[in-house]
């Protein structure tokens, strides 16, 4: 289980965030009743339903009208979270829910007790360096969540003596900067957002949850000498940066809709009244954050919606010059910047002027010097290929980082500072000598670490993919070499692969990227990242959807339990905001696949891409794409005879669940199963009214129901208003926590309300609605809660799928 982590790293990247009858059997002298399907492809393994009925809400008549067509909405009530039928309700849910799944608890505590096997009893991160300091983090034995914390580094012998004395656990004086699980003990619930370290490392600014609601309050805290500074501790606070000075903090508060839209700046040692207003974004379609360059002498100010951005400038070690604007915003056009040694780095989609084949799309690199940044015009120094797109950027004293994708493929790859351009000369990345990365395969995924050291040569990012669990590279930039510094444990690991994941061995150069294969391998440290893709195999196919897109499809299963045509699966699925789907090692998941499980990941359109053409194609009036992409992924594990016909499940988390819902309403012969997690299913009436948060925000990602074509383009697929009246539907785990601030609780109660509303009486006794009456978005729990909700979930696939009798 790998650590989030607390350090965020310098923002200099693009930060862009759901039919069957049944033969029954009562006994009146049992709690539940035997259920089989029998009306979508034949009969299934029965399974136990409780005897009681399923709640029934009451009903309160509202209309909502928009463009002359009326939508009928029995359960707005449910919007009222303070009215105790609610509260009443969502309790007997979950009662319902408990019933269903009593005969799974045997069934669970197995699921839960293989997950907490494999983790290793401690589990730490290696240290990084920062300035004089070395910080890393840890889960100590037994607890739940991590503790940052970080050591002086006297000594002088470089990254080999930090490594061996990592591994020996053998450094001194240790300063514990933030305990999670004490704040968790204290209040019973924790949720860490932002942590920032001051330049002089002498104070720690972070914003702490401790409600589920996502109402941050800031709190500083004196690393000299343990103490919270009084007076500072503001609530709604969302992002933060520190000027030079150590005592000069910036920070941005949100409004009624948890929208970030001002900016305040203080210093410590003043009360709390002294905050100086700085920046208000007045447009609700905007929202602000705030960061540091990575060199640290500059404060941007990036106001940004889904698709444009303005920033402005702060100079850190002057702050009381106030800001600069960077250029007027104009819709669909973004930038992103950085500073080296007085030049801005601008990662932009800007149109260029002049350059017919490029159609303002994807993201080329300019640059300009600071004084200059206004001008109408900057250089233009990298532009990419037709098949290559800029992704992201990051900035060294030496060395410029870019992540590139190439024909789908991530490709990231340094380039040493400065680079000589001279006049208007566009040059590609080819031109300027790029070292690509090493990389294990092209299903792994790259997230970069924290990195916030300017002066350092080493480049860390986080590699993993669905067979190899995380592993932690330094890329040393200046030698062209890489170490592989540390890779998560895996314990009890059955089969073919031993008990726990060994030791790295040397490596060749089969797992190099081809730019890289002609490099002769000087580097002594050589290591190979650990792969379980023996036992487990990892399969990326291009599904071929309604239109004819080509829809990327990751498959993953155990070579040995899987059974050709037999296996029950289960496909998941995101597909907005241009977020790619997470694929990462997941230790949990092998619970379902030594089970004979097929795990697939469909990155339909509306998601991330190669470029920005595959969000564009599936958000907006496009948004059909993206279900109709999820749904051929379904058919072609169907017909590929990865999955059984009948036993294909879906699970997706908060947006994701519009495209899960939709396809349950269009498709539901498809489906036997699906889990709802934070669900966003009642789009329609959630985008009509522009009070609730976030809603305003996503009218460019879903489109604005004001406008009669998007309204019926919204309405045309919205879940919650497309249920099938008396048809069969799939078993369902509905999952949702009270405090949600992004997605209301009532659109999971509704949802169901409106199920067993609508849909088959009789099929509907297997939807269940789970509430955490406590919990918010994210689910924070720790690492042990996390596997009891993991098992869970598994737990109801096994049972619907009729397979709990061969798994307990």
């Amino acid at each position: 289980m790998a650590i989030p982590s607390l350090l965020q790293s310098s923002k200099t990247s693009i930060q862009r965030s759901r039919l069957f009858l049944f033969l029954c059997q009562i006994s009146t002298n049992s709690s539940s009743f035997f259920f089989s399907t029998k009306c979508r492809a034949g009969l299934f393994k029965i399974y136990q339903v409780p005897s009681q009925a399923p709640p029934v809400p009451k009903k309160i008549p509202f209309n909502v009208s928009a463009h002359g067509t009326t939508l009928e909405d029995p359960y707005h009530w449910m919007r009222d979270t303070s009215d105790a039928d609610f509260v009443d309700f969502l309790n007997l849910e979950n009662s319902y829910a408990q019933a269903f799944m009593a005969d799974t608890q045997d069934l669970q505590r197995t699921l839960f007790a293989e997950m907490v096997s494999r983790m290793p009893a401690k589990i730490s991160t290696p240290p990084e360096r920062w300035g004089p300091w070395l910080y890393y983090q840890y889960i100590p034995e037994g607890k739940e969540y991590p503790v940052l914390c970080r050591r002086l580094e006297t000594g002088k012998s470089g990254l080999l003596k930090i490594l061996i004395n990592y591994a020996r656990e053998g450094f001194e004086r240790e300063e514990v900067l933030l305990d999670w699980n004490k704040i968790a003990e204290q209040y019973g619930y924790v949720h860490v957002g932002t942590c920032r370290v001051s330049p002089d490392h002498n104070f720690l600014a972070y914003t702490l949850d401790v409600s589920g609601s996502e109402q941050f309050m800031l709190q500083i805290k004196d690393l000299r000498n343990g103490c919270i500074v009084p007076g500072l501790q503001v609530d709604g606070v969302v992002s933060l940066a520190w000027a030079q000075d150590g005592n000069t903090l910036f920070y941005t508060i949100s409004d009624e809709n948890q929208r970030p839209h001002r900016v305040l700046c203080t210093r410590l040692g003043q009360d709390v009244a002294f905050q100086v207003p700085v920046f208000v974004e007045d447009d609700s379609r905007f929202c602000v954050d705030i960061t540091n360059t990575k060199d640290g002498k500059f404060i941007t100010v990036n106001s940004n919606s889904r698709t444009s951005s303005e920033v402005y400038v702060i100079d850190a070690t002057n702050p009381q010059d106030g800001l600069r604007r960077i250029r007027k915003r104009v819709s669909g056009v973004q930038y992103f910047l950085e500073h080296h040694h007085g030049l801005f780095y601008i990662l932009t989609n800007a149109p260029l002027n002049g350059n017919k084949e490029w159609s303002g799309g994807n993201y080329y690199l300019a640059r300009c010097q600071v004084e200059d940044i206004q001008s109408a015009s900057w250089q233009t120094m990298i532009f990419p290929s037709e098949d290559e797109s800029l992704q992201d950027m990051d900035i060294f004293n030496r060395h410029l980082v870019l992540f590139i994708n190439k024909k789908g493929v991530s490709m990231p790859c340094s380039i040493n500072l400065p680079i000589d351009v001279q006049g208007e000369h566009q040059m590609g990345i080819q031109d300027l000598n790029p070292w690509f990365f090493p990389l294990p395969s092209n299903s792994c995924s790259i997230t970069p670490g924290s990195n916030h050291d300017f002066m350092n040569s080493l480049f860390r990012v986080v590699l993993t993919s669905p067979v190899m669990p995380d592993v932690v590279v330094d890329y040393d930039m200046s030698k062209q070499t890489f170490s592989v510094v540390h890779q998560e444990e895996v314990r009890n690991i059955t089969g073919s692969t031993g008990s726990c994941l060994p030791a790295f061995e040397p490596d060749s150069c089969e797992h190099l990227n081809p730019q890289n294969r002609d490099r002769k391998i000087q580097n002594a440290q050589w290591k190979k990242w650990k792969e379980f893709s023996d036992a487990y195999c990892c399969q990326r196919k291009e599904v071929l959807a309604h239109d004819g897109a080509k829809v990327p499809l990751t498959i993953v299963f155990s070579r040995e339990a899987r059974q050709l045509g037999q296996s029950p699966g289960l496909l998941l699925g995101y597909g907005a905001y241009g977020e790619v789907l997470d694929k990462s090692w997941s230790g949990d998941r092998l619970s379902l696949l030594d089970r004979g499980w097929v795990v697939a990941f469909a990155d339909v359109r509306g998601g991330g891409g190669c470029d920005s053409s595959w969000h564009k194609s599936g958000c907006g009036l496009n948004k059909l794409n993206s279900i109709h992409d999820f749904a051929s992924c379904g058919n072609y594990l169907v017909n590929e005879g990865y999955v059984h016909r009948d036993k294909l499940g879906a699970m997706a988390y908060s947006a994701g669940c519009l495209l899960v819902g939709t396809a349950v309403n269009m498709y539901p012969e498809l489906f036997r199963a699906a889990i709802l997690k934070v669900p966003f299913l009642d789009i329609c009436n959630t985008l009509l009214d522009p009070s609730l948060p976030l809603t305003i925000l996503d009218y460019e990602e879903f489109g604005n129901p004001q406008i009669q074509s998007q309204f019926e383009s919204i309405l045309s697929y919205s879940p919650y208003n497309n249920i099938i009246y008396d048809h069969c539907c799939p078993a369902m785990l509905v999952s949702s926590s009270f405090h949600d601030s992004r997605v209301g609780i009532w659109e999971a109660a509704k949802w169901v309300a409106r199920i067993r509303d609508s849909a088959c009486p009789d099929c509907s006794r297997s939807v269940i609605l789970k509430t955490n009456m406590t919990g918010g978005h994210f689910d924070e729990g720790g690492r042990y809660s996390q596997c009891e909700v993991t098992a869970y979930d598994y737990a109801f696939l096994m049972k619907v799928m009729g397979t709990l009798t061969d798994e307990v």
